[in-house]
């Protein structure tokens, strides 16, 4: 029997079995005649039948392919679900639940959430007769009163983007199932099965953007939906086939190698997000950091009572102006410039240029997407050579006549 782990700085135990799952479920040799160990990219787009409409599991690749099967058992298992779809992209998992919907009917959306949510919520769903509204789902109380007769699906992320807000995944499902037929979505694309489970905390469906922390090498496009629910399921199954948003084998591969080392990798990218968190915090260039890790977080014991550690997201106000921001930036040298996140590699950012660009300046500014506001990916670098590569933008950023 495997006991229960210890989480480091007070945080929930770890799901057990969890890297047995990972390098195991979906995997098996005896599903293919070559005894294959890894499972074998099927490229085929198409499948030999016994006879006319009778085939042996496969018809055609769109509609299913043993290489995204083998990688759909293993995120299921990981996310504690009886089911999983893979899609192109997160968003084209948020395009095909979207499709759940009919003109007409609301969707209640975290008003902090990542740039392309807020994006296709706006710009392209609203266009198609669905109500958006964006609330504070942290709030529940603010949630339960925009809830309407109208409202079909809510949608929240947790941590935020970027502001790395927590929300009370379980507080938010009471409050909206006793509405009635509601489904809440959680986006865990920060948390990454390793950290989260939304399922256990009633939501009906998990998705991410795999590209991210799931996948964790920078090399692969892709969205994920985990569910509970064979209606849901059935549904969402039949919509993964008709619109087509579907990833590619050779991506189902890499992305199925990707989760065999996702415990060690979420492992290392906590420790580095603390110890970076850690630094930032103590240095008098910085204004405000924000990691819920940190004792100082406004939420950091909701995030001990519902995840089992911290990514590697930190997010935080350098002292200064936008020129601090952008000099601070430039002068990194082991943290790369560049949008995205949860790869092995550390990534800087400034949202309210770049990742939330298209967010309108009213809805940044309420939310303190400010021009000074930064967003680390702390990758699995040594902690001490990131810190340092910190330390000296910080310095260049402050150092007189530099801006």
């Amino acid at each position: 029997m495997q006991k229960k782990d210890v989480s480091p700085h007070g945080f929930l135990p770890r799901f057990q079995h969890f890297a047995t799952q990972a390098i195991h479920v979906g995997q098996e040799p005896e599903q293919w005649t070559s005894m294959a160990v890894v499972p074998p990219i099927s490229l085929s787009t198409t499948f030999k039948q016994g006879a006319p409409g009778r085939h042996s599991g496969f018809e055609y690749s769109r509609s299913g392919n043993p290489t995204r099967n083998c990688l759909e058992k293993a995120v299921a298992a990981l996310d504690g679900a009886k089911y999983s779809l893979a899609f192109a992209s997160g968003l084209a998992a948020t395009m095909t639940i979207t499709h759940l919907l009919k003109a007409g009917d609301q969707i209640i959306c975290m008003d902090d959430v990542y740039g392309g949510t807020n994006r296709y919520f706006r710009q392209v769903a609203a266009d198609f007769g669905l109500k958006i509204s964006f609330v504070d789902c942290s709030k529940t109380k603010l949630l339960d009163a925009a809830i309407t007769p109208e409202t079909k699906l809510v949608w929240i992320e947790t941590p935020t983007n970027p502001n790395l807000k927590i929300v009370d995944i379980a507080a938010c499902a009471q409050t909206v199932h006793k509405h009635g037929d509601i489904i809440l979505v959680v986006d865990n694309t920060f948390m990454s099965a390793y950290f989260q489970r939304p399922l256990a905390l009633g939501a009906d469906i998990c998705m991410y953007s795999g590209t991210k922390y799931m996948n964790g090498h920078s090399d692969v496009v892709m969205g994920l939906v985990s569910l509970n629910s064979e209606t849901l399921h059935s549904r969402l199954r039949f919509l993964q086939n008709s619109i087509g948003a579907v990833p590619s084998p050779f991506d189902c591969y890499l992305f199925n190698r990707g989760l065999k080392t996702l415990q060690i990798r979420m492992q290392k990218h906590f420790e580095n997000g603390m110890a970076v968190a850690q630094f930032l915090e103590s240095n008098p260039l910085v204004e405000k950091v924000i990691f819920p890790g940190l004792p100082s977080h406004p939420q950091h014991e909701l995030a001990k009572r519902q995840c089992t550690g911290c990514p590697g997201m930190v997010t935080f106000y350098i002292k200064g102006t936008l020129q601090h921001a952008e000099t601070f930036l430039k002068s990194l040298k082991l943290f790369t410039l560049a949008e995205s996140l949860g790869g092995y590699e550390s990534l800087a950012e400034l949202p309210a240029i770049m990742t939330h660009a298209s967010v309108p300046k009213s809805q940044r500014d309420a939310l303190g997407i400010s021009d000074t506001l930064i967003r680390l990916s702390v990758g699995l670098e040594d902690k001490e050579d990131l810190m340092e590569d910190i330390d000296q933008a910080l310095k260049a950023a402050h150092r007189p006549n530099a801006n």
